[in-house]
């Protein structure tokens, strides 16, 4: 509702706390009711803090509070800890406990636990479209007299009983309704009993329900894993087809702009060197970051993002679930290690879902062994210029490269699980949540807004210093070499031992703020330029490579060494934000960088060993 012109209408502010399930489309009604669009997850923990936002309903000023999904408040876990604090401390005025239609046995334990903290309770019953899909109808009437509180019916991403609720809270609110709980907790195993007998009561089915077409494939016992990396691939090929084109364009322009800008410098009297530094350094490393990153991102985050809404991630994540209890780790570390394709540093924070804090400290080292979206644009032009051209198999080939990041994520996970960070392994509850239809528009808003430009902030946030850094040390000369060209000649001897040279070593290493100028600064060392290098096509940068020996060998090392290396500036202040500790961060640095060093190793002695 919007605000009235008088302000001085308003009475106090009243507090509404949203407590509920995971994926009962809490979220959702948060949005409605405040107007704040708050991502909506489709997986178990998404959401550990809470959120805050206002709306207004005849004449009275709401804070609404949407609170962590739980199953419920035994304070086992930080998103139970977190909703319990809130509800026993901060007092709302109001809880709106929302109830999933399609399983209301299951929801109905965490509002006896509300009911036995607050009395001032609204049961939103949600989702009511999916339930009349499948033949399920809830009396409400009856299941409000058996609670002794308000039932409304809702489906809220459409808007509907969202005024009802409204309506229901400013009743209780003002002392116009006066609910009378008839139930409080009493232990679990009582809780479970009387949600089974309220629901035998007041539910009705009339059909059978049947598993999902779509769960048969994603998974069955033969067709999981094919369909996984089939979804996978494809996702992919989308990003390799669709971004090139936008990444071109945008490059153009900033070309222009580099010029334009270049040459107004110079016209208004500012010195040479200055400006070939400040914009064919700094800027050219921070336009190219833009240019290389931005629509990758664009594309693949919206998509994932719309899987996540539809309900595929989380069951990948509960078919990964088994491979990585089996090694030592939590089965949510699925989840965080899908969110590193994404972005390590994303993946990182993700970790806050585990609650064990050993098993959080596995996630957060091994999750730079995923390969991020900066990492994409190396692999995807080294695979094209040296393996094929074809985008299906090159998309089948990154697809192969990231197979083997999981095999090592796992086997590193299990290593650290049985060694450094032993312990004892602790439960996982995943839930799979109906199939629903994304809400596309929303959800690619969202996906720009929360993860696209916050990423892409930080990236360049980094870029524009590291390209400073980069030209002075390629204009700085030691003799008659740079001092580039020194260090690289230096690291030469470990380069030629990983099937790699000093300079491709050099550019991972100048390239530890972002990713995605490692392959510009192979090429400006290699043509002995002061300022990062463009080239003008795929072949014209494939000869320049050969030319300085670069054979399939050396494109296989690259790419496994890009998969497993040290993580970049932005994810390792992430680690050590998340853990606080110098240690693990080093830890972090060091393990892949070992991994990527022996691999490389193992690969150029294969090659020697065979075609020598």
């Amino acid at each position: 509702m919007r605000r009235p012109k008088d302000w001085g209408d308003f009475v106090s502010k009243k507090t509404i706390a949203l407590a509920g399930n995971p994926n009962v489309g809490k979220s959702t009604v948060f949005n409605e009711l405040s107007g704040m669009h708050a991502h909506t997850g489709n997986w178990i923990g998404k959401t550990v803090e809470t959120q805050k936002g206002e709306y207004y309903y005849k004449y009275n000023n709401y804070t609404v509070v949407d609170l962590p999904g739980t199953y419920s408040l035994n304070t086992s876990s930080k998103e139970e800890e977190v909703a319990k604090d809130f509800l026993i401390n901060n007092n709302a005025d109001c809880t709106v406990c929302v109830v999933d239609a399609t399983v209301l046995e299951r929801s109905l334990p965490l509002v006896f636990q509300v009911m036995a903290i607050t009395g001032r309770v609204v049961v939103l019953l949600n989702l009511c479209d999916e339930a009349k899909k499948k033949g399920i109808y809830v009396d409400t009437e009856k299941l409000s007299k058996l609670l002794g509180v308000p039932v409304v019916k809702a489906t809220a991403r459409s808007g509907r009983g969202i005024n009802n609720l409204m309506e229901q809270v400013h009743l209780i609110i003002t002392g116009k309704a006066f609910p009378s709980p008839c139930f409080a907790d009493e232990g679990s195993a009582l809780s479970y009993v009387k949600a089974k007998s309220i629901a035998q009561q007041v539910v009705t089915v009339s059909k059978k329900a049947r598993q999902p077409f779509l769960d048969k494939i994603l998974l069955g016992k033969f067709t999981s894993v094919i369909s996984m990396i089939l979804i996978l691939a494809f996702i992919l090929w989308l990003t390799i087809t669709f971004s090139n084109y936008p990444s071109e364009l945008l490059k153009s322009a900033f070309d222009s702009f580099e010029l334009w800008l270049g040459n107004l410098l110079l016209s208004n009297g500012v010195n040479a060197k200055i400006v070939e530094m400040l914009v064919y350094g700094m800027l050219r490393v921070l336009l190219w970051v833009v240019a290389v990153m931005l629509p990758p991102m664009a594309i693949f985050f919206p998509l994932f993002s719309l899987m996540e809404d539809f309900g595929i991630l989380p069951r990948i994540a509960y078919n990964l679930d088994f491979c990585f209890e089996k090694c030592c780790a939590c089965g949510k570390q699925a989840l965080t290690t899908c969110m590193g394709m994404g972005c390590n540093a994303v993946g990182v924070t993700g970790a806050r879902i585990i609650d064990s804090p050993r098993e959080r400290l596995i996630a957060i080292i091994t999750n730079s062994l995923t390969p991020c979206n900066g990492r994409f644009p190396l692999l995807i032009a080294v695979i094209a210029m040296f393996f094929s051209e074809n985008k299906i198999i090159s998309a089948v080939i990154l697809v192969a490269f990231l197979m083997l990041s999981l095999s090592m994520t796992m086997l590193s996970s299990r290593i650290l699980g049985k060694t450094v960070l032993k312990g004892e392994k602790s439960s996982f509850t995943l839930e799979l949540p109906s199939y629903r239809r994304p809400q596309i528009l929303k959800t690619v808003v969202n996906s720009v807004k929360e993860k696209v430009l916050f990423v892409l902030g930080r990236a360049v946030a980094v870029a524009a210093p590291a390209g400073l850094i980069i030209y002075l040390l390629a204009n700085i000369k030691a003799g008659d070499t740079s001092v580039l060209g020194v260090v690289s000649d230096f690291l030469d001897p470990l380069g030629n031992l990983m099937g790699l040279d000093g300079v491709i070593l050099l550019a991972f290493i100048l390239g530890f703020p972002a990713n995605e100028i490692v392959i510009p600064i192979i090429l400006m060392m290699y043509l002995s330029s002061a300022t990062l290098n463009d080239y003008s096509s795929a072949d014209s940068l494939v000869q320049i490579l050969i030319a300085n020996g670069w054979t399939v060998k050396t494109a296989l090392c690259t790419c496994v060494f890009s998969m497993f290396h040290f993580p970049c500036s932005t994810t390792l202040l992430t680690i050590y934000k998340e853990t606080k500790s110098v240690k693990w961060t080093i830890t972090s640095v060091i393990m892949p960088l070992i991994l990527g060093i022996c691999l490389c190793c193992i690969i150029n002695l294969a090659f020697n060993t065979i075609f020598c």
